[in-house]
């Protein structure tokens, strides 16, 4: 690929995100870390990419580094940051995400309880059945020349069905939150469009606590809503609840879609990997996993700051305090010096391949890493096992990347449920 970089000057990020695994190669070669220019934002604010697996994890278990703009970004503090910023969104919030030591501990603790292991467990049936059914309407969503299209009628249903039975989101709001959940991850809008993006996505979550507190059910937003309404004083005030629902939204939503995007791609364009699985050689486990590695699906995830100078022995890098810091993850799941030679390929009798960081690392761990490994193993066994001979409609390589340079997924996968014409 063709990158801005000049001696000395910061690497600039591509705002479309056209060529996420080519910029993060190229920054690879910069060393484990590189200063880059975020789209959007002024050229002088120092933002650094980590792509470094060992680096990634020190960092994100470093009690010096900090997610809260609010208290450790001067940038954002003095203003630099500009209201017009079209990815503010990523720090404006205020949740177990963006959190900072006892605040993020209090946030966290609050949804924990909706992803314990034995409350994933209960959900393998729950999940099967919602397969299932979505697998029974794909033949009817065949278009006239054979095609359909799998992130639109597959990968990306059955996690907003998923979220629905932790989350208690109705049926009327399941569009209107899967468009406004998608843009969020858009990185190639305007500040107008991104504006306009947000407003709509806060006005959807006051409608589901209005309609939680009108009628509440069992979910986890009915319990959020609880404790915020009983003023004990352990629960979330306004903003926060709104800003935790939108996290859980957006990261059920976007994740684990592009997780089943990126597996179903790999395993329809690789026969061999999919007749390892089937003659129990490989697992659909290791497929998910092998696909977390190679398809990071948060190619870059936006911020961390450095609380104070944070000098790194082991790679001879400092951060000065402030510094904002972007953790490439697409970069860090093809490290050869992890995964050895070939990190480019999808093998899912890969040794490393449960090595990547995809669901982070440290204190910020994604807790909904299980629910999302569940449903990319339920949903794949499923979807193969009914269309054994389903197949790419286009090549792998014509596939059109979402334009972002933090999601990483496809604007459509079109398949052949029958296989390709012989």
């Amino acid at each position: 690929m063709t990158t801005t970089q000049r001696p000395g000057c910061p690497f600039a990020l591509d705002a479309a995100g056209t060529d996420l695994h080519g910029e993060a190669k190229a920054l690879r070669g910069l060393g484990p870390a590189a200063l880059v220019h975020l789209p959007g934002l002024p050229p002088h604010i120092r933002t650094w990419a980590v792509t470094e697996p060992g680096l990634i994890k020190r960092l994100l278990t470093n009690p010096h580094v900090s997610k809260d703009a609010r208290q450790h970004w001067p940038a954002y503090i003095n203003g630099d940051v500009r209201a017009t910023w079209a990815s503010r969104i990523w720090v404006d919030v205020y949740n177990a995400l963006t959190a900072y030591g006892t605040d993020h501990t209090r946030l966290r603790r609050l949804i924990a309880p909706a992803f314990t292991a034995r409350r994933i467990r209960a959900l393998a049936e729950p999940i099967e059945i919602l397969t299932r059914d979505l697998v029974d309407t794909l033949a009817a969503d065949t278009r006239a020349d054979g095609t359909v299209d799998l992130r639109k009628n597959f990968a990306l249903p059955l996690p907003l069905l998923v979220a629905d039975l932790l989350l208690g989101v109705p049926a009327h709001l399941h569009e209107p939150f899967r468009e406004s959940a998608a843009l969020l991850f858009a990185t190639d809008l305007t500040a107008e469009q991104a504006n306009a993006n947000v407003a709509r996505m806060y006005g959807l979550l006051q409608t589901l606590v209005d309609l939680k507190r009108e009628h509440p059910g069992e979910d986890v937003t009915t319990t959020l809503v609880d404790e915020r309404d009983n003023d004990s004083g352990a629960g979330l005030d306004g903003p926060e609840l709104l800003d935790t629902l939108l996290l859980l939204i957006g990261a059920s939503y976007e994740t684990t879609a592009n997780l089943l995007d990126h597996a179903i791609a790999n395993l329809a364009s690789t026969p061999g990997q999919l007749h390892l699985i089937r003659t129990g050689r490989a697992t659909w486990p290791d497929a998910v996993e092998e696909t977390l590695r190679h398809q990071a699906p948060i190619a870059n995830l936006l911020l961390r700051y450095a609380v104070e100078d944070i000098h790194d022995a082991e790679t001879g890098t400092t951060f000065t305090k402030g510094d904002a810091i972007v953790v490439n993850y697409s970069a860090a799941g093809r490290d050869p010096r992890t995964h050895g030679p070939g990190t480019d390929h999808f093998d899912i009798t890969r040794t490393t391949k449960d090595e990547h960081l995809a669901f982070g690392h440290g204190t910020h761990y994604c807790l909904g890493g299980e629910l999302a490994r569940l449903e990319g193993r339920i949903a794949l066994k499923v979807l193969f096992e009914r269309f054994p001979d389903l197949a790419l409609a286009v090549p792998a390589d014509q596939l059109q990347p979402l334009p972002s340079f933090i999601s990483n997924g496809h604007t459509s996968l079109p398949v052949l449920l029958a296989g390709a014409p012989r």
